[in-house]
C-alpha cells in the first residue's frame, strides 16, 4: 500500500514529454527544459507567453502559489484550520486583498491583460489536470480554486510588508524607552558610521532635473518647505516578520565598460531573503518575436522581477527608508466609536468581515481604520504590547497600504525598458516598497534610483509611535519622484549598494536611519578595486566570504579582553585568523558565539523580557560600547560591584566555549563553522507535521555569515540550531552586458516545489558551492539536448 501510495503521488510530476490542448492560447506555444529544470518558453506574442509562464507556474510551485495568496487574503484559516485564525485577522486587518483587487483593476491595458493571459495559464493546468495534486494539497485534502489576477497583484502587497520594518522597531524602541528611559535606549541604535559607504555619495541641486526631467511625477508632491527634519517571500502566512536580527537585505553592484575586461558593463545582483523549501525565485526566460527576457520570476506573477532582456538588465535591492508609522489614536471621550483629530473628532471606518475555519465555526471580527491606517491594537503582536495609555489605540501608516499603487505596472514596464529614458520612466510607476533598482545596457550605461513613495511628514520623525491627533507627524505627501536618489555613469565607474545608506549628508530629504552596517558594501567595493574585472570574477565576488565586521571588531573585542580561562590556543588562533567565514574553520564558530554572547551579557540585564526581541550580534553597538560607552558593561542586577567589559568579555568567551564544547566536542580544533552554519530550508507545511520533516526540509553545511557578500543571515541563539543560515541569497544574478546571452544565474534550492521531483533540490550544492548556470542557449540547441519538452496549443486546432 505504501508503494503504490507513493506511486500514485508521483503521478503529481510532470512527464518529460507532454502535449496539451488549451483554451487561453492565441497561437501554439513550445516549451523546452534545460538539465536543472529552467524552462525556455517560445511564444509568438508577449500574452502567450504570459499564459505559458502561469501554467508553469502551476505546474511546479502550485502550492507555494496557493499559500501566498491565502496568506495574503486571509483566508489560510479555511485550509489548515484554527491555528491560521490570528494571521488570517492580521491580513484582513491590513486589507492587503481588498487593495489588491482595486489596483488590478487600475492597471492599464497592457498590464491587465498580462495578468489575465497569466491567469488563463495557471488554470488552463488546473483544468486540464493529469493525475493528483501535488502532496501538499493531498494532505490537507484541499482543492485550488481558480487563479484571478488580484492573486498576483497581492504577492507584491506581501513582498512589500516583508521588506517593511518600522512598524516592529518602533513597537520595540517605545517600549525599552519606557524601561529605560529615552537617552539610554537611543544609545542602542548607534547612527551610521563617519565615513560609512554611501550609494549616492554626493548631491547636487538640480542633478534631479537634468537626469529626469522627461520624467512626469504621478505622485502629490508636499507642500512647500515641508523636508525631512533630519542584501521574496516565499510561503508564509500572517505578519512574515523575520527573526531578530534578520530582515530584507541584498547585494548589486554594476561596473561601467572601462573597469571591465569586455569593456561593456557587468551588473550583479543577490537577493537576500529567507530561505525556504521551495525558494522565492523561479528561473525563466521567454523568446517572443518582439524581445526575449530572461532571469528570476516570481510564482503568482507574470513578469520577471530581476533579469535582462535584449537590450538592457536591471538588479534589485532593499532601500531600508522609512516607509511605516505608528500613531496613537486618542478616542473621543464623549464617543468611544470617534477618535480626536487636529479637526475634532471623526468616526472609525469600520467594516466586517468574517473568516471561515476548518472544522470550527467562523469566525466574525470588526476593522477598524483612522485617518492614519488600520488599527493594530486588536491584533496582538509586539505594537499592541505598547502602554499607550487608557482610552487610546495603535494605528498605522504604510507606503503599501496607500492607494493607487502602480507597482506591478513598473516591474511590466522594466521587462521592455531598452534605454536609460525607458527606465526612468518604468520606474516612476514603482510605488512600495521603495527599493534600490540598479541598471546597465548594451550602449555601455550603468545607473540606479531608489525608487518608490517615500513619505514627507508634517514634522522631524518621531522614532516611536506618533500622537496622531496633534497632526505633527502626519503624512503630507511622497518625495516629488525627481528627487529620489539616483546616479547614472558616475565618474567613479561603479555603483555599489548592499543595503548600506544610499544618501550623503546633505541630502534634502529624511529618509530615515534604519541602514545595514557598510561592512558588506566596502567589501564590494575592495574587491573591485582589482580591475579589470570579468563575469567570472564578479561571479567569484558573490562567493567572498571573508566578513570585514570580524576584520573590524574582533580586535577590539581580544584588546579589550581580560583574564580568561578560555583555552589560550584558541585565543590565539582568533588573533591571528584573517576574518574569513570558512565553513571548514573553528575561528568562524568561535568569533561568532563569543559576539552573541557578549551581547547577552551586556543588554540582558537591563532589557529583562526585551532582550529576545531586541537580541542580534549588532556589531556597531557592541564596538560603540567597548570603545566609548563602558556604563553597558556593568550588570545591573549586582549592587555590590561594577563590571568592567574586559571582565564581561571574559565571562562571555567563557560561556561561549562551555556552549560549544557541549555542542561540538572538547577539542576546538575539531569545531567547525559548517556544523553550526548549515542552510535551512525549511517547507513551510511539511516543518510542521513532524514525520513529514525529512520528506520536506533540506540541509547543507555553507560558507559566508550574517555580513559577508556571501550571505549567510543566520540565528543567534541556543541549541543545535543556534547558528543556522536562514537568510541569504536566494538568487544570484550576473549580467553581463558585452554579451547577454554569456550572464549567469542561480537558485536555491531548485525549480520544483514538488519534494518528490529531482528538480526540487538538485541545485542546493551548486548554490552552495557558487557555480551558475546561463540560460542564453540558441533554439537549436535547446532542441537538440532539452532534457523535457512541453507543447502547448490552442483549441482551436491550430499548430
Amino acid at each position: 500500500m505504501a508503494g503504490g501510495g507513493f506511486l500514485w503521488l508521483r503521478g503529481s510530476l510532470p512527464n518529460d514529454a507532454e502535449m496539451w490542448t488549451v483554451d487561453g492560447l492565441s497561437d501554439r506555444v513550445t516549451v523546452l527544459f534545460d538539465a536543472a529544470g529552467v524552462p525556455h518558453i517560445y511564444a509568438t506574442s508577449e500574452a502567450d507567453g504570459a499564459f505559458a509562464l502561469g501554467f508553469l507556474h502551476a505546474r511546479d510551485r502550485l502550492w507555494q502559489m496557493e499559500a501566498t495568496r491565502r496568506a495574503g487574503a486571509g483566508r489560510m484559516g479555511e485550509v489548515v484550520g484554527a491555528a491560521a485564525v490570528p494571521f488570517d485577522r492580521w491580513a484582513r486587518t491590513m486589507g492587503l486583498y481588498r487593495l489588491a483587487e482595486r489596483q488590478a483593476a487600475d492597471l492599464g491595458d497592457d498590464a491587465r491583460r498580462l495578468l489575465a493571459a497569466y491567469a488563463a495559464g495557471v488554470n488552463a493546468r488546473l483544468d486540464n489536470r493529469r493525475g493528483p495534486l501535488p502532496p501538499e494539497f493531498i494532505l490537507l485534502r484541499h482543492e485550488p480554486e481558480a487563479w484571478r489576477p488580484a492573486d498576483s497583484v497581492v504577492w507584491a502587497k506581501l513582498m512589500a510588508v516583508r521588506l517593511s520594518w518600522d512598524r516592529r522597531r518602533e513597537a520595540l524602541r517605545a517600549r525599552i524607552a519606557a524601561r529605560l528611559g529615552d537617552q539610554r535606549a537611543a544609545e542602542l541604535w548607534p547612527p551610521y558610521p563617519d565615513g560609512g559607504a554611501v550609494t549616492v555619495a554626493e548631491h547636487v541641486e538640480g542633478v534631479d532635473d537634468r537626469l529626469l526631467a522627461a520624467v512626469s511625477v504621478g505622485d502629490p508632491a508636499p507642500s512647500p518647505g515641508l523636508r525631512g527634519a533630519s542584501n521574496m517571500w516565499a510561503v508564509s502566512v500572517g505578519d512574515p516578520a523575520p527573526s531578530p536580527g534578520l530582515r530584507g537585505a541584498s547585494n548589486m553592484w554594476a561596473v561601467a565598460g572601462d573597469g571591465t575586461a569586455s569593456g561593456k558593463p557587468l551588473l550583479a545582483n543577490d537577493p537576500h531573503l529567507g530561505l525556504n523549501a521551495p525558494g522565492v525565485w523561479y528561473l525563466a526566460r521567454i523568446v517572443t518575436p518582439q524581445r526575449e527576457v530572461v532571469g528570476a520570476t516570481a510564482p503568482g506573477i507574470p513578469f520577471v522581477v530581476i533579469g535582462h532582456n535584449d537590450r538592457a538588465a536591471w538588479g534589485i535591492t532593499n532601500t531600508g527608508s522609512d516607509l511605516e508609522d505608528l500613531f496613537v489614536e486618542r478616542l473621543d471621550p464623549e464617543d468611544p466609536d470617534r477618535y480626536l483629530t487636529p479637526d475634532g473628532s471623526r468616526p472609525f471606518e469600520v467594516r466586517r468581515e468574517t473568516i471561515r475555519v476548518r472544522d470550527e465555526p467562523p469566525v466574525d471580527i470588526t476593522i477598524r481604520s483612522t485617518r492614519h491606517g488600520p488599527v493594530l491594537s486588536d491584533l496582538g503582536g509586539p505594537e499592541s504590547q505598547l502602554d499607550t495609555g487608557s482610552g487610546t489605540v495603535l494605528a498605522l501608516a504604510a507606503t503599501y497600504l496607500q492607494p493607487g499603487d502602480r507597482t506591478a505596472e513598473a516591474l511590466r514596464r522594466l521587462n521592455r525598458i531598452g534605454d536609460r529614458q525607458d527606465f526612468i520612466d518604468a520606474l516612476r510607476h514603482f510605488h512600495a516598497p521603495q527599493q534600490n533598482i540598479g541598471y546597465a545596457d548594451a550602449s555601455g550605461a550603468i545607473g540606479f534610483v531608489a525608487a518608490g513613495r517615500v513619505p514627507v511628514r508634517a514634522g522631524p520623525r518621531f522614532g516611536g509611535p506618533a500622537p496622531g491627533w496633534s497632526g505633527a507627524a502626519d503624512w503630507t505627501g511622497f518625495v516629488p519622484f525627481e528627487s529620489l536618489p539616483a546616479v547614472f555613469d558616475p565618474a567613479a565607474g561603479k555603483i555599489v549598494n548592499a543595503n548600506n545608506k544610499v544618501v550623503p549628508p546633505d541630502y534634502p530629504w529624511d529618509l530615515g536611519d534604519n541602514w545595514d552596517d557598510p561592512y558588506r558594501a566596502e567589501r564590494i567595493v575592495e574587491l573591485l578595486a582589482e580591475r579589470p574585472v570579468s563575469a567570472d570574477a564578479v561571479a567569484a565576488m558573490q562567493r567572498d566570504a571573508r566578513s570585514r565586521m570580524a576584520v573590524d571588531l574582533l580586535p577590539v573585542m581580544l584588546d579589550g579582553l581580560g583574564p580568561t580561562k578560555a583555552p589560550a590556543g584558541l585565543v590565539e588562533a582568533l588573533r591571528t585568523w584573517d576574518g574569513t567565514m570558512d565553513r571548514n574553520r573553528p575561528e568562524p564558530l568561535a568569533f561568532i558565539a563569543w559576539l552573541a554572547a557578549t551581547n547577552r551579557h551586556l543588554y540582558e540585564d537591563e532589557l529583562g523580557p526585551l532582550f529576545e526581541e531586541f537580541r542580534g550580534l549588532r556589531p556597531r553597538l557592541m564596538k560603540s560600547v567597548l570603545v566609548a560607552n563602558p556604563l553597558w558593561c556593568n550588570d545591573v542586577t549586582t549592587d555590590d560591584r561594577t563590571e568592567s567589559c574586559g571582565e564581561q568579555l571574559a565571562a562571555a568567551l567563557e560561556a561561549a566555549v562551555e556552549t560549544l564544547t557541549e555542542a561540538h566536542g572538547e577539542d576546538w580544533r575539531d569545531w567547525r563553522w559548517g556544523d553550526g552554519h548549515r542552510a535551512t530550508f525549511r517547507h513551510r507545511l511539511f516543518d510542521r507535521v513532524g514525520p513529514l520533516r525529512w520528506f520536506g526540509n533540506r540541509r547543507i553545511d555553507t560558507d559566508g555569515g550574517g555580513y559577508t557578500v556571501n550571505r549567510g543571515g543566520h540565528r543567534v541563539g541556543a541549541g543545535n540550531g543556534a547558528f543556522a543560515h536562514v537568510h541569504g541569497a536566494g538568487l544570484r544574478a550576473v549580467f553581463d552586458l558585452d554579451d547577454l546571452s554569456r550572464s549567469k544565474f542561480m537558485i536555491a534550492i531548485g525549480q520544483s516545489g514538488n519534494p518528490l521531483s529531482r528538480h526540487y533540490d538538485d541545485l542546493m550544492r551548486p548554490w552552495r558551492d557558487g557555480r551558475m548556470i546561463m540560460l542564453g542557449t540558441s533554439r537549436d540547441d535547446m532542441e537538440r539536448d532539452a532534457t523535457a519538452r512541453l507543447d502547448l496549443r490552442p483549441r482551436d486546432g491550430r499548430q
